[in-house]
């Protein structure tokens, strides 16, 4: 039996989405198969950071704080318009840890880091510091030290974008429903959510990158091992505020648990905070935030902010389920964000399941999942993703050429193009002249060409694709721009894909 690909991978986070591309510059026939939308559960849910982890340290984890230092200044080259520098103070509570451990653990953090792009640590008085306004008067000494945002979503998205240009099948709210092993290749079950239609493809290899559910599909398939792990889920909630100081400077407050709080800095009007670190059972495609996790947020502010929140204030709140490696640590916080790659030849042909990970070790994650698997060069770490390859990197320069190029576009639109797609805006823009050349005007900044763009090369096919995953639009649009989009939406999804039937959502 011939198989239909050399490689199905199961899972469109952003480890499926990372290995798929690299496997498809190797040359291999890949299919991408996602339940959901790309980024659909855990990966949209992250903190939206490219960071080393600086609160590894404390656990021991150099190996992986080293690696991710290493894949952060990788993604600033290969993605410059959508990683971008971001520089943390660090208030100092004294009875918490020691002057001395914090400077220490800095000065580790900045020398693990080779090659860096990005300044190093310094102390500061936050008594006379611009960064010390913010606080309560009690903080009185600081640092700072850089690290990087990302859009999660957008950067699943652009893994899969690059995978499809190298001629790898995706193939988005599309149940796996079994594996199994059939002359030599894998069986994967295989259901459209749309049409409810059922289907077989055969494979030579399969990846498991299913995150929360990587085990369940082991579980259900009858392919769990000796050395099949088990995962420990671990909910992460965020909630978003009103712009809480000016300044783009992110904050990392310590708490009296000794865990860490982020509030950053967020889509121009609006703070970030979060994480927490909560055992999760249950479904994770239902997290969601629970009381006592807004309460702890809201604390974790209050006691280092001057302006203060409650529930009252929140505008937006997201949860995740991390699917961690279960090491036998008791505390949620205290589990490793390393993974563990498990390759499986015992039912023949190779079953590769993925446990852990972070968002900012995808791409080495997926060069060493595909290097398992196959032979061929690495290559993902300087070739730009979508939109990234951006003269020299220069981010600011490209920004203000694009600017120079369409005179009459708002600047503040023009720079949400140019964060979110790069080089890529010009393909949607095209040779309009005007904004009448970029069709219909459905409010508050959408025009057709963009939305076309997203069904037809994003896979956005719902009101929270557009809105939320691809961009974070629906913080912005009004109720008749909802209206204008709802109405337009599912003809441009049957005209641009052929689908008969759009999933709700």
């Amino acid at each position: 039996m011939k198989p239909d690909y050399d490689l199905v991978i199961i899972g469109g986070g952003i480890n499926g989405a990372g290995i798929a591309r690299d496997a498809a510059g190797r040359g291999l026939k890949v299919l991408l198969v996602e339940a959901q939308d790309l980024a659909g559960a855990t990966s949209s849910a992250s903190t939206k950071l490219i960071h080393g982890g600086l609160r590894y340290l404390e656990y021991y984890e150099f190996h992986l704080v080293a690696e991710a230092l290493k894949e952060r200044e990788v993604l600033l080259g290969i993605a410059p318009h959508l990683v971008s520098p971001l520089e943390f103070v660090l208030p100092h509570e004294p009875h918490l840890r020691p002057a001395w451990m914090i400077r220490a653990g800095l000065y580790l953090y900045d020398h693990l880091a080779k090659h860096r792009k990005l300044p190093n640590s310094k102390g500061i008085n936050l008594s006379t510091h611009a960064y010390g306004q913010p606080l309560l008067e009690t903080y009185k000494r600081g640092f700072t030290y850089a690290d990087c945002r990302v859009d999660d979503a957008r950067l699943v998205v652009l893994n899969v974008m690059d995978a499809a240009e190298r001629s790898a099948t995706i193939l988005t709210r599309t149940i796996c429903s079994g594996l199994r092993q059939e002359s030599g290749l894998w069986q994967i079950q295989l259901t459209d959510i749309a049409s409810k239609r059922q289907y077989v493809k055969h494979a030579s290899m399969v990846v498991n990158a299913a995150g929360p559910w990587v085990r369940s599909l082991l579980d259900s398939s009858g392919l769990v091992g000796a050395n099949t792990p088990n995962v420990r889920l671990v909910k992460g909630s965020h909630l978003i505020v009103p712009r809480l100081y000016g300044g783009e400077q992110a904050y990392i407050l310590q708490q009296p648990d000794r865990r860490i709080i982020f509030a950053i800095p967020w889509q121009g009007q609006f703070t970030m905070v979060g994480t927490t670190d909560e055992n999760f059972t249950g479904d994770p495609s239902q997290a969601a935030i629970e009381q006592a996790e807004v309460d702890y947020l809201c604390s974790a502010i209050n006691r280092s902010f001057r302006q203060k929140i409650g529930p009252e204030n929140i505008v937006a709140t997201w949860s995740g389920v991390r699917p961690l490696v279960a090491d036998g640590h008791d505390k949620p916080e205290s589990v490793t964000r390393d993974y563990k790659l498990i390759l499986d030849r015992h039912h023949g042909p190779p079953l590769l399941s993925i446990f852990g990970g972070k968002i900012t070790t995808y791409r080495r994650l997926a060069e060493e999942a595909v290097n398992e698997l196959c032979g061929g060069r690495a290559w993902t770490g300087s070739a730009p993703l979508p939109g990234g390859d951006i003269p020299n990197g220069d981010f600011n320069a490209f920004l203000h050429a694009q600017e120079l190029r369409y005179p009459w576009l708002p600047e503040a639109l023009v720079s949400r193009y140019a964060h979110a797609y790069g080089t890529r805006m010009d393909s949607f823009i095209g040779d309009a002249k005007n904004a009448e050349g970029l069709g219909k005007y459905f409010g508050d900044g959408i025009y057709e060409a963009e939305v076309r763009y997203l069904v037809a090369k994003e896979w956005a096919r719902t009101m929270d694709d557009l809105l939320w995953r691809r961009s974070k639009l629906r913080l912005f649009v009004g109720a008749d721009t909802i209206k204008n989009l709802e109405r337009a939406l599912p003809r441009m999804v049957r005209e641009i894909t052929g689908l008969e039937k759009v999933a709700g959502g």
